[in-house]
């Protein structure tokens, strides 16, 4: 398997530049955004609404307390999240990318959620808040898409209170070899024709897949974690391990 020197990283399965990585990814959002929520539902065959519940579970969040939503697209998360910490609580939505907030904060204007959501455009690398400020917080579908995801784990960790938690849903590596035979051929051959048809986006959708490929599978994202510093690391394999949702504390 090719290692990339350090001057260059995974985009899909090319190999590209550092600097040019993020910007190659806005492309890709910026394409997607408008027929993203559809898409979602027609890819995972409405999974990813399962997916989402389970990870607003399992962060418990209560009323009165902080969210940081990262990477929150159209804020499927973040809209579950205000209705939990109420008037007295704050979620703060952000994604790197301007079209996909764009489209989340319309998302929960049109469905009248105001007042306890803030939003802003911000890098998961480097994210501008002042340590210790979030009592929980989640990433869900985006750091497969982070250029350097331990940077984008020690931000995390930084912006979280002491006892608070980090959540992270993510495709991940199939449990079972007869569903990961199934799963790679309806990934690789099917979504992009889906992308094709209903976006009128095949490239897109084709770098959205191969990403997944390139993710870190279970063991890996929970070391690197670990690395971070987060404690009581663990994870929960949803779906047979297609999706996986991670869970540390900070303490």
């Amino acid at each position: 398997m090719h290692v990339p020197d350090e001057k260059t990283t995974h985009f899909g399965y090319r190999e590209v530049p550092v600097a040019e990585k993020a910007s190659l990814v806005a492309e890709v959002f910026h394409s997607v955004a408008n027929k993203y929520d559809v898409m979602n539902d027609l890819m995972s065959v409405g999974l990813h609404r399962y997916w989402k519940a389970v990870t607003v579970q399992e962060a418990n969040v209560r009323s009165g307390q902080s969210v940081l939503d990262v990477a929150a697209g159209t804020g499927d998360l973040s809209i579950a999240f205000a209705k939990k910490v109420g008037k007295t609580g704050k979620v703060l939505m952000t994604d790197i990318n301007a079209s996909m907030l764009a489209r989340g904060k319309a998302r929960l204007v049109d469905a009248g959620i105001v007042g306890n959501v803030e939003y802003r455009e911000a890098d998961a690398e480097n994210l501008p808040f002042a340590e210790s400020t979030f009592d929980c917080v989640t990433i869900a579908f985006g750091l497969r898409n982070v250029t350097d995801k331990a940077a984008a784990l020690r931000s995390m960790y930084r912006v979280l209170k002491p006892g608070g938690k980090l959540l992270i849903l993510e495709f991940s590596t199939p449990i079972f070899s007869i569903l990961k035979k199934g799963y790679d051929f309806y990934s690789m051959h099917v979504i992009p024709k889906i992308g094709e048809m209903v976006a009128k986006d095949k490239a897109s959708y084709q770098y959205l897949v191969e990403s997944i490929r390139r993710h870190p599978d279970q063991a890996t994202l929970k070391n690197m974690m670990i690395d971070a510093a987060f404690e009581e690391v663990s994870y929960r394999n949803l779906s047979g391990g297609i999706v996986a949702l991670h869970k540390g504390y900070k303490y």
